[in-house]
């Protein structure tokens, strides 16, 4: 596959292999459906094979796009926090344990805002199930922690997220963070849900210590929107679209250097979505719940 052309989503690393003309992807399935009016789509790798040609770990990678919510489509919202919500129930692994929910990224960054402000929508439980049992006890424990960035705190993600992992043995994490995609149509308008855990940093070319499976001992669901595009991505896929030919990748990111894309109303789209995901995370935890009951909770 080519790997010049940046994007976090397993379903634009797909477009790129069938773009190149290699034949028949070797150890992926697809498949495609709605839920709730937003098209979705599940791109499983099955074996080693399929994760060298589309250069992500084996496992499933779950695409919802939620087109129309930025316009406040009719009913937009309550539609996205329900398909998203349901999309992750069916990643969980069984079981009512503690799940600790981790935001990832840095306030002071609007397009990687996406994790902390998804965190200030989850509903925490945890100290509540242990500290009032007969008011509380029908709720899944939930922590939550907004790991913040090495510049500010000194430690990887990595370190934070396994130190609270060690503490309290949750039965899973759900870590959100931003990605990169590498078509613009998809900015802020395409939610990622995987069970391969996630690489911090890694849509912007800074990756850091991966959260998964084998680094905190148990599963790690990953949610990611993409709010960046890479500047010479970007730049191929214009030029692509006008006639251009077959761009060089490589020269762009040369010219372009670090440059990454993302719109101009990228707050209230970051506010959103960041929305939508931590009432989606909380009613996929506590599905006794209902939207009206959440926003009651939390207001």
């Amino acid at each position: 596959m080519e790997t010049t052309r940046r994007t976090d989503l397993a379903v634009e690393a797909r477009q790129i292999w069938s773009e190149g003309g290699q034949g028949e992807l070797p150890g992926v399935t697809v498949r495609t459906g709605s839920r709730s009016g937003y098209e979705v789509t599940t791109v499983e790798i099955l074996d080693q094979e399929g994760a060298e040609a589309l250069g992500k770990p084996v496992g499933k990678y779950v695409t919802v796009e939620l087109t129309g919510l930025a316009q406040r489509a009719e009913e937009a919202f309550p539609r996205a926090v329900e398909t998203v919500s349901a999309e992750l129930r069916a990643l969980l692994p069984p079981g009512e344990g503690t799940v600790l929910v981790v935001g990832l990224g840095n306030r002071a960054i609007t397009p990687d805002d996406i994790g902390p402000g998804a965190v200030d929508a989850v509903l925490v439980t945890r100290h509540l199930v242990e500290g009032e049992p007969v008011h509380f006890g029908d709720f899944r424990p939930v922590a939550a922690l907004a790991a913040g960035v090495m510049a500010s705190t000194g430690m990887e993600s990595g370190e934070l997220v396994g130190a609270v992992a060690a503490r309290l043995h949750p039965c899973c994490v759900v870590a959100i963070d931003a990605l990169a995609a590498r078509s613009v149509n998809r900015v802020c308008t395409t939610v990622q849900l995987t069970d391969t855990g996630i690489v911090p940093g890694s849509g912007v070319g800074n990756a850091r210590a991966a959260l998964n499976a084998g680094t905190l001992g148990v599963p790690v669901i990953a949610v990611g929107v993409p709010t960046v595009v890479d500047g010479a991505t970007l730049a191929a896929d214009l030029l692509e679209r006008v006639g251009g030919g077959g761009p060089d990748v490589r020269a762009l990111r040369e010219v372009g250097g670090g440059l990454m894309v993302t719109p101009r109303d990228i707050d209230q789209r970051v506010a959103d979505l960041a929305k939508v995901i931590g009432y989606a995370v909380t009613l996929a935890l506590q599905p006794r719940l209902t939207l009206s009951d959440l926003e009651l909770l939390l207001s």
